[in-house]
């Protein structure tokens, strides 16, 4: 269910050497992933008496006795972290090589983030504000009930979905929260007309309509008179017409239209037409916009009492978003700011050192434990994966040069991005490319996603092999004619039951795109009436392809179990023109394309016959692994790890 109908060899072409670029792209998540999160930042941000981020110069003279205490008890706990995190087959990794490696990931945004929190502290001192521990827990108890939760099971979660434990969760982000709706003061105050248009935007009525967009007016205007000759046709014009990808893909189709939500403009016309009826054509920016009502929403049943709470907390949290911005702005501009960590030739002439803050200076062994306690679990995961490929490429004697990197990264550029004018592969524009979309440095990217794809090349060798079936499948696929269907997603068996019954009472495409568009839960064939994209032989979907192949134009399938509690209900519309193109011609592609496939799945089977061979020690997670138990996820008792990292040191 990939491609267009009727597509020339050329796209074909381009749309295969594109999809080889993303296989060498992906080979990363084999085996390391690549981790780029946002946070807060760093740990141990709060504000006295729970636990006040003072910088290591600063911890000579106290705020508070408790204050201190907290800061005592962290350079103490620092001091006593394990030296050893992690072995692996016997083969220790420190908490040092750990910190460099979470610096490399995460050391910028922890930094950006501690020194924001450090100057949100300071700001507080001045202030005499003071959030205490009660405050911090009666407002996650707040967090916790508004999701309709015990307190445990919301940090459980937090733990389980985001990865942020309890401490983390009270100073990294409730402290903050506070701290600055208290800095705020008068600007997060709430008006009478702000509560009573934040209750139309969020239960008041609704417009549900479609729009075209078009860059030119006499285009529009053009657009217009068709609709307005054929207004049921709206939606194709919008598929065929509109110059706005996300809703053409949709036929038009856009979130139902609130008061004071958007554009006014917009939101005038949509309540100001009829259903049914085709608006004027509405200058937006440099963009020109067409509007078809379909229906009026009715307002929810919710009282303005009953939601006065939450939209006093949505208008008070939007207000907080521009607050806290103006606020770190003007924090920012009044202190002065060094960062070290971030600025290469700061780095040289201050080593050790990651910040200063008028004048106070971070260490940069403090920025790494801060990064350990916030990301070390993450990135300790990936340190094991790439020790374990070390550890095998060394017990082979492979060797993964720089030069290897470079042919790696070489070839993903050839088949991702433009050569250059010359023919060669434009290394530089996809190192742009993929270090932008990953958020990521060159430095990280090459460790982490080229490394692993090398050494994983090498370790499975050339076992892979290309058999002519695989060959003649792919060309089915890629150029071989695809069945035409709408189709009705359901997730449960009764109810398919009931539509495919009605279903089979009118076997029309008007009548089975009306049953998607009420029924189907897959939000794409639901706004599309049915429409999905042709079905190919070999799409990795065989009861799906079996069924669809089955079908006569005009023929209504049974009820297809497409696994995970899905049901497919089909309506066959006819089939594509397969792509004149001999087998021959396009032999080379096709090999290259199965070859990378099949090699990414080799790689994959040998990263796991690796890691089910091995022997692990997390002792941050508190796990341990080995053969003889590799079905198991053993949890060990703090104290049997303990031993065994003291054993290590």
């Amino acid at each position: 269910m990939l491609a267009k109908e009727g597509p020339s060899f050329g796209a074909r072409s381009k749309r295969l050497k594109f999809r080889l670029g993303m296989v060498l792209a992906g080979l990363c998540v084999i085996a390391v992933c690549l981790f780029a999160r946002y946070y807060w930042g760093a740990e141990s941000a709060s504000a006295d008496p729970v636990a006040v981020p003072e910088p290591a110069a600063e911890r000579q003279s106290p705020v508070s006795g408790q204050g201190q205490r907290t800061a005592t008890a962290q350079a103490a706990s620092r001091d006593i972290a394990p030296k050893v995190v992690a072995t692996v087959n016997n083969e220790p990794i420190t908490r040092e090589e750990l910190g460099n490696e979470c610096l490399r990931h995460h050391g910028k945004q922890v930094l950006e983030g501690l020194v924001n929190k450090y100057l949100i502290a300071e700001e507080c001192r001045k202030r005499n504000i003071v959030i205490t521990e009660a405050d911090v827990s009666q407002e996650i108890q707040r967090m916790a009930t508004k999701f309709g939760l015990p307190v445990d099971h919301w940090l459980k979660m937090l733990k389980q979905e985001r990865g942020i434990n309890a401490a983390q969760y009270a100073s990294d982000i409730i402290w903050p929260t506070l701290a600055l709706r208290r800095l705020a003061g008068d600007q997060l105050q709430i008006t009478a007309q702000e509560l009573n248009e934040e209750y139309e935007r969020q239960y008041g009525p609704a417009v549900k309509a479609r729009i075209i967009v078009l860059g030119e007016r006499r285009a529009a205007e053009s657009v217009r008179a068709a609709a307005l000759a054929n207004p049921a046709d709206f939606g194709n014009l919008a598929k065929e017409k509109s110059t706005d990808v996300s809703s053409a893909s949709m036929k038009g189709l856009i979130p139902p239209i609130h008061r004071h939500i958007g554009d006014k403009q917009i939101e005038q016309v949509a309540f100001q037409l009829q259903d049914g009826q085709v608006s004027e054509v509405i200058p937006l920016a440099d963009q020109f916009v067409i509007l078809k009502r379909e229906c009026l929403l009715p307002a929810s049943n919710m009282t303005f009492e009953q939601a006065r709470g939450r939209l006093e907390e949505l208008i008070r949290d939007k207000k907080m978003r521009r607050t806290a911005h103006d606020i770190f702005r003007q924090l920012q501009q009044h202190a002065q700011v060094q960062n070290v960590y971030n600025d290469p030739a700061l780095r040289a002439q201050m080593p050790g050192i990651a910040a200063t803050i008028n004048g106070r200076q971070i260490a940069l062994a403090e920025l790494a434990e801060m990064c350990i306690q916030r990301h070390g679990e993450q990135v300790l995961e990936g340190t094991i994966n790439r020790r374990l490929l070390e550890q095998a490429c060394k017990r082979q004697n492979i060797t993964i040069t720089e030069a290897d990197l470079d042919a790696e990264i070489a070839r993903a550029a050839a088949v991702s991005v433009r050569p250059k004018p010359d023919g060669s592969p434009d290394v530089e524009a996809w190192l742009k490319l993929v270090t932008e979309q990953q958020n990521v440095s060159v430095e990280v990217y090459r460790r982490d996603a080229v490394w692993p794809s090398v050494a994983l090349k090498k370790l499975a060798g050339s076992s892979v092999q290309v058999s002519e079936e695989d060959l003649q499948k792919s060309y089915e696929a890629n150029y071989g004619p695809r069945v035409r269907c709408r189709a009705i997603v359901l997730n449960n068996l009764r109810r398919a039951q009931e539509v495919w019954e009605k279903a089979r009472q009118n076997p029309t495409a008007d009548h089975f795109g009306d049953l998607a568009e009420k029924y189907s839960i897959e939000p794409g064939s639901q706004a599309l009436r049915g429409e999905v994209p042709p079905i190919q032989r070999h799409g990795g979907q065989p009861l799906l392809e079996k069924d669809a192949f089955a079908l006569q134009p005009g023929e209504l399938s049974g009820i297809i179990d497409a696994g995970s509690g899905r049901y497919v209900i089909l309506f066959c519309e006819g089939r594509t023109t397969p792509v004149q193109v001999e087998f021959a011609a396009v032999r080379d592609l096709l090999f290259q394309d199965v070859h990378e496939k099949k090699q990414r799945v080799a790689m994959a089977n040998h990263f796991e016959r690796i890691q089910e061979s091995a022997t692990i020690d997390n002792y941050l997670a508190g796990t341990t692994r080995s053969p003889a138990k590799k079905a198991d996820l053993l949890h060990q008792p703090a104290t049997a790890r303990q031993r065994e990292a003291s054993r290590l040191r």
